[in-house]
Order: C-alpha cells, then structure tokens, then sequence
C-alpha cells in the first residue's frame, strides 16, 4: 500500500516537475516551434483554396491570387505570434507544438482550411444579421428620441 501510495504521489507531482519554466523567451521558443510545426502560410493558403470554391469558378484564381499573393504573411504570423505569447504559457505551447507535430495534429492541421472556409460563410451572414439587427435598434431608438423631442 506503502509504494502505491508513493508512485501516485511522484506520478501526481512529477507532472509539474517537468514543465517548462513560464518565460518570455521559452513562450518564445515554444511559438516559434508551434509556427514552424503549423505554417500560417499553408493554412491560409489552404483556406484561401477553400474558400474559392464559394465564388463562381472564374473569379475562383483571383480570390486565390488576393489571398495569398497580397496578404502580409510575414505580418500575419508576427501577429499570431505575438498573440500566442501574450495568452499561452511555455508549457501550453509546447502542449500545442507537440500535438500539431503528431500524426493526429498534423491530419487535424490539414483540414483546418476546409473547415474554416465551411463555417466562414454561416459566421458572416450571422455578423451580417447582428449587424443589420443592431442598427435597426439604433433606427428605432433614434426615432424614439426625436419623437419625444418634438412632444
């Protein structure tokens, strides 16, 4: 009972003995592994190609060419980046690096344009319909203020 008790315990603490000291430069490292592991360049490209589909097929290549020709990926990537230290710690990272570097990860990664050129669509027309919804209420508070103005 004695030694069950003593490998749940080291088991238990040994998993904080091996996490990675929460630093600005290990946050980088760790991003910079995450980014070299799952390139933005290739998800949004993929995206990009995905997306295409949505528009009718001789405008497809030119939706393509905007998306992946213009856009500043350097940028794009220093952003995320950026972000991705600010938010996630060392440890996290590493979590993320390590499961997008796994058969599993790397599977999920690929699928990731297509699945974000399928929900993007239903996420803009809901933005669309929020937006439409939200200045209709603004209409309307407006006309009700300088209705009781004038009365």
């Amino acid at each position: 009972m004695g030694r069950l008790a003593l490998i749940l315990v080291l088991v238990l603490l040994g998993n904080t003995a091996f996490a990675i000291e929460d630093t600005v430069e290990n946050r980088n490292k760790e991003a910079d592994r995450y980014v070299s592991i799952s390139p933005p360049k290739e998800m949004l490209h993929d995206m990009a190609e995905q997306m295409a589909r949505n528009y009718p097929p001789e405008k497809r290549e030119e939706f393509v060419k905007i998306m992946t020709q213009y856009l500043d990926i350097e940028a794009f990537t220093k952003t995320m980046k950026n972000s991705m230290v600010t938010i996630f710690t060392a440890d996290e990272l590493a979590a993320m690096a390590a499961f997008y570097g796994s058969p599993t990860g790397m599977s999920a990664t690929r699928k990731m344009g297509t699945y974000m050129a399928e929900i993007l669509p239903s996420i803009q027309a809901e933005v669309s319909k929020a937006v439409a919804k939200a200045n209709k209420d603004i209409r309307g508070s407006e006309e009700k203020q300088k209705a009781e103005v004038v009365n």
